[in-house]
């Protein structure tokens, strides 16, 4: 790991000590903060549920642009991460027979590989914004992949109780619990293992801290790794920390879940 990756999983961004460091360093960017914060406290204020709250924030993004929406700040970094999630699992073995389960897929950033490499019908994406499942359903029509036959679903939690019984191959969830209260993460490994096969494997990224965990905005949240992997214990899930994806250019970390007895 670089010096500079190992200094950034123990800053407490919440910290106004780091806050007024970071200003003073990067001055342009106080006026988009303040903006950003203003908006942020009114729709937490008008959403006091964090999903109905987060949904309100990606109507808000994916209206002003759906790639800087899911986190990208430009046309070729969206393909450039979404190339990234697509590459590391076909390294760990993605085929093209498998199902796979997409939680936030987005406007299809890496969705549309997967599912242009998938067999048809075997891509499942979810998500909890009606806004960015319309901007997937037009990556999916200008990358021409309608014979693929995707299923595009919207969702309000994580129970995945519409979803069949150990179906997944593989489950995925980029930059959604970087996103997500503690309590959402819980409910996702309390029903991730039904819906798993018994052989699959369910990745997911994170903002990882090894100080004090915390919160910037209730749009960002910070866990030690060891939170993640104790809390998928409480679930009969057995969880790793994936040091291979930490070599990849990319600010979160990746945790893979497997069914204990596999």
């Amino acid at each position: 790991m670089s010096q500079k990756k190992a200094r950034s999983v123990v800053v407490n961004r919440a910290r106004v000590t780091h806050k007024v460091r970071y200003a003073l360093a990067h001055p342009d960017r106080i006026a988009p903060h303040i903006r950003r914060t203003a908006r942020d406290t009114w729709l937490r204020l008008k959403h006091p549920d964090h999903v109905d709250y987060y949904r309100a924030v990606m109507a808000s993004d994916a209206a002003r642009s759906p790639e800087a929406a899911v986190g990208s700040k430009s046309h070729d970094r969206w393909l450039a991460l979404g190339e990234m999630q697509f590459a590391y699992l076909r390294e760990h073995g993605l085929h093209p027979g498998q199902r796979m389960l997409d939680i936030g897929c987005g406007n299809l950033r890496a969705g549309w590989r997967f599912i242009d490499y998938l067999e048809p019908g075997h891509y499942y994406g979810i998500d909890i914004s009606p806004d960015i499942l319309i901007a997937a359903k037009d990556t999916l029509a200008s990358r021409g992949l309608q014979a693929k036959l995707p299923h595009l679903t919207i969702t309000r939690n994580l129970t995945f109780d519409f979803l069949p019984e150990s179906h997944f191959d593989v489950i995925h969830a980029h930059s959604v619990f970087s996103h997500s209260p503690i309590e959402v993460i819980e409910e996702c490994f309390a029903h991730v293992g039904r819906v798993l096969k018994p052989d699959g494997l369910f990745d997911f990224t994170f903002d990882r801290t090894e100080g004090a965990e915390h919160q910037v905005l209730r749009e960002d949240f910070y866990y030690r790794t060891s939170t993640l992997v104790a809390l998928a214990g409480k679930h009969g899930l057995a969880a790793r920390f994936m040091d291979d994806w930490e070599t990849r250019e990319h600010g979160q970390s990746k945790i893979r879940v497997t069914h204990r007895s596999a």
